[in-house]
């Protein structure tokens, strides 16, 4: 993309976006250095597929927890693959309003004090065309978000880089330019919001080097494997001015055991496999069957008291000579 384009399109998203702000809004305060949870916290995941797929590896939440220590902070992860900020992933046969309907239908269940938000990586491959209507869509649903949660504090965090592998793998070198603007955009943003901005694309690495990736951390340049999800929870955890005790192996591996079995349970909680018939326009089959949704809620409460006994257990280790 030519530069002075590029330059034209970040100062027209910004603007826009501080046009319809105050002015005391429009200048941010420095950001503190760390991000302060309180006790009983519940932090929600929102966004596209990074997210979604951490709970597959259940890496982020152990290390938040071991980080915090004695404070007690739930997780609940309402991230959706391929979601945007206007939420198409999460309509079904609807416009993308509905999906944004169906997240604040979650957000009145769970209540969140802070939510996490990552959004963002498909502008790596729209060549930032459409940075300014994405701007003005996160803001929007911010807005929805903390309409919902009042109160809530947001952290927004920038979409990871991507690896170039060998072919036939596509060369990704100027998507990762995209999202490192993308990211430049965001910090912005962040302020203007009053949101914590962790900079997920630089503690990852920033812009890979010129080449193929040495030790990938990625299955096919975009989604992360384990490994990579261990490094991405780690680098959002010291992007939150968070740190996290030596803790043994086994003891971080119960913790980790224990987050996917509540992930999973929360998981079939918002998103069952036959919804449409639960809930849509095919509930006259099935839907008495619906009543059963809501007897996940006292089980994933189950699975929090279980992370916070393995969490103590954890923390009493670490204290040890």
């Amino acid at each position: 993309m030519n530069l002075n384009l590029l330059a034209g399109l970040l100062a027209l998203a910004c603007a826009s976006i501080a046009s319809s702000q105050t002015s005391e809004t429009s200048v941010a305060p420095p950001q503190p250095a760390s991000f302060e949870f309180q006790d009983g916290d519940r932090l929600v995941l929102i966004g596209n597929t990074v997210l979604e797929r951490e709970q597959r590896y259940g890496s982020f939440e152990p290390r938040l927890a071991m980080a915090l220590g004695e404070t007690k902070v739930s997780v609940r992860n309402l991230a959706w693959s391929g979601d945007t900020v206007f939420g198409h992933a999460r309509s079904y046969f609807g416009p993308p309003e509905e999906g944004l309907q169906r997240m604040a239908t979650h957000l009145e269940m769970l209540k969140p004090t802070v939510v996490i938000l990552c959004y963002g990586s498909e502008l790596a491959f729209e060549r930032l065309g459409g940075l300014p209507d994405f701007l003005s869509g996160y803001r929007s649903l911010i807005e929805m978000i903390r309409a919902k949660s009042p109160g809530v504090r947001v952290i927004i965090a920038t979409p990871p880089p991507l690896e170039n592998l060998p072919p036939p793998l596509p060369e990704l070198s100027m998507e990762n330019k995209n999202l490192s603007s993308l990211r430049d955009a965001l910090r912005k943003f962040a302020g203007m919001q009053n949101a914590f901005f962790v900079d997920w694309f630089e503690l990852m690495g920033g812009l890979p080097k010129p080449g193929n990736t040495a030790k990938p951390l990625t299955e096919n340049g975009v989604h992360y494997t384990r490994e990579g999800y261990e490094k991405l929870s780690a680098k959002l955890i010291e992007g939150l001015g968070l740190k996290m005790p030596d803790a043994p192996s086994p003891a971080l591996e119960n913790l980790r055991r224990a987050v996917i079995a509540k992930d999973t349970l929360f998981f079939n909680r918002w998103r069952p496999h036959n919804e449409t018939y639960l809930f849509g326009f095919r509930k006259h089959e099935q839907g008495q069957n619906a009543k059963e949704i809501p007897m996940f809620d006292p089980l994933i409460a189950q699975g929090d008291e279980v992370i916070q006994k393995l969490k103590a257990e954890a923390l009493a280790q670490t204290r040890r000579p």
